[in-house]
């Protein structure tokens, strides 16, 4: 495992997400996790609407947001280290529970509809994984697969790093 004792780093990317409850859900869950919540346009929804702020609840404006008119600017101005991308897409090669596990993560998810762009995919064709599930459905609500994957990747860093210290679960 290629993990630092460090603090750890998240960045959940959606390009071109489509509905504001999902959004709104990942931000929630961004929040909960320590990761910041990166949004490419274009954006299928206000981010003022009150579905988003429903979703997202009272945390919404506690939520790290930032917003980029495209998925370049955003890789030119965080720059990513390949082994630290991951895209997720329904046909992935690899499953989530092969992801690299990294002190910094950038955890790439398409839209709703499309899923991730063509040149997205090219970019980072290397880094493609799914989430395995039964052939019953045809894929996850996004924002249960950005739970699943943001979760993964913080899988092995230490017990309950994100806990407060009064929880008499964490060790």
């Amino acid at each position: 495992m290629d993990q630092d004792k460090g603090e750890m780093e998240r960045h959940v990317i959606l390009v071109g997400p489509e509905v504001h409850w999902n959004t709104g859900n990942i931000g929630r869950t961004c929040l909960g996790a320590g990761a910041c919540l990166h949004l490419v346009k274009p954006i299928g929804f206000s981010l003022g609407s009150r579905e988003v702020k429903r979703a997202g609840l009272d945390y919404w404006p506690k939520v790290r947001l930032k917003i980029w008119d495209d998925f370049e600017s955003l890789i030119s101005a965080m720059k990513p280290n390949e082994d630290e991308v991951a895209l997720f897409a329904k046909l992935g090669e690899k499953s989530v529970w092969d992801m690299p596990k990294k002190k910094r993560m950038f955890l790439v998810f398409g839209s709703e509809t499309k899923g991730l762009l063509p040149d997205v995919l090219e970019r980072f064709n290397r880094d493609i994984y799914h989430i395995p599930m039964t052939r019953e459905i045809r894929c996850l609500n996004l924002s249960t697969a950005v739970g699943i994957a943001l979760y993964e990747s913080l899988r092995g860093y230490g017990p309950c790093r994100l806990c407060p210290p009064e929880n008499p679960a964490c060790g």
